[in-house]
């Protein structure tokens, strides 16, 4: 095995050992709170023990929303991630710029874990949350739908999708060498990533922040919506489902059925 390949076993493997742990993490974290995949516990008195969350409480709350997009947002840049291992083979690229990839785009998803937190912490405060992070508010529930439904028919969501369905294209525009290159391109990429995604991640309020199965869900979804072939076919069809899914909520808190 030449130091190449062994640079490239190195790099990916650290890169898939990274989502695996934060995906361990969180499994051992639910476990610990004695929450199932769910994200809901079976011992009523466990829900009265996590009061909602205050300032005091942030990086706790921070913690945990950085784990879960770390969790999420890693599988989706695989594609990503695997264009710039194309480059590095065709001797365009570094594997030193592989890592700053990764690094930048993950920078801008902990950004956002920290708004993510501040929304949690806020919502908790106006009691639309409980205390393991799921939606008690009908309202709240239809809100988050129908601004999900809408925003996958809007030319944001197609605009960052472009970008993120076709990496080489967006390598071949916005080239930089070095790590500080790959930590910016990885930060654009990661901007773009979140403009396809964000809405998405809204609705992790609804089944609960600590939901592993919701995580699971959503992240094979985000990661479908980022393959050309796919994305294109699922991405509107997925508002239809947003939308719908509102109007039942919305009906079902009026008590229409």
């Amino acid at each position: 095995m030449t130091l190449q390949n062994i640079f490239r076993t190195i790099s990916w493997l650290g890169f898939f050992a990274l989502i695996l742990s934060a995906w361990w993490l969180m499994f051992r974290m639910s476990g610990a709170m004695g929450l199932d995949v769910l994200g809901t516990s079976p011992v009523d008195f466990l829900k009265l023990c996590l009061s909602p969350a205050d300032g005091s409480e942030f990086w706790v709350v921070y913690g945990m929303s950085g784990l879960m997009m770390a969790a999420m947002m890693g599988p989706t840049f695989v594609p990503t991630a695997h264009s710039y291992e194309d480059m590095i083979s065709a001797r365009a690229a570094t594997r030193i710029g592989f890592i700053g990839l990764i690094t930048g785009y993950l920078l801008i998803w902990l950004g956002f874990a920290a708004i993510f937190s501040l929304a949690q912490m806020f919502l908790q405060s106006q009691a639309l949350l409980d205390g393991l992070g799921a939606s008690s508010a009908g309202g709240l529930n239809v809100i988050l739908l129908m601004i999900a439904g809408f925003y996958q028919f809007s030319a944001a969501k197609d605009a960052c999708l472009s970008k993120c369905q076709s990496p080489m294209v967006f390598f071949l525009g916005n080239w930089k060498n070095g790590a500080l290159g790959g930590v910016s391109m990885g930060a654009k990429l990661g901007v773009y990533c979140l403009g396809c995604c964000w809405a998405m991640m809204s609705l992790g309020f609804i089944g609960g922040v600590m939901n592993l199965v919701w995580m699971g869900i959503a992240t094979l979804i985000m990661t479908l919506e980022k393959l050309p072939d796919v994305g294109r076919i699922i991405t509107r069809p997925l508002g239809g489902v947003f939308l719908l899914a509102a109007l039942l909520v919305g009906a079902n808190s009026f008590g229409l059925f």
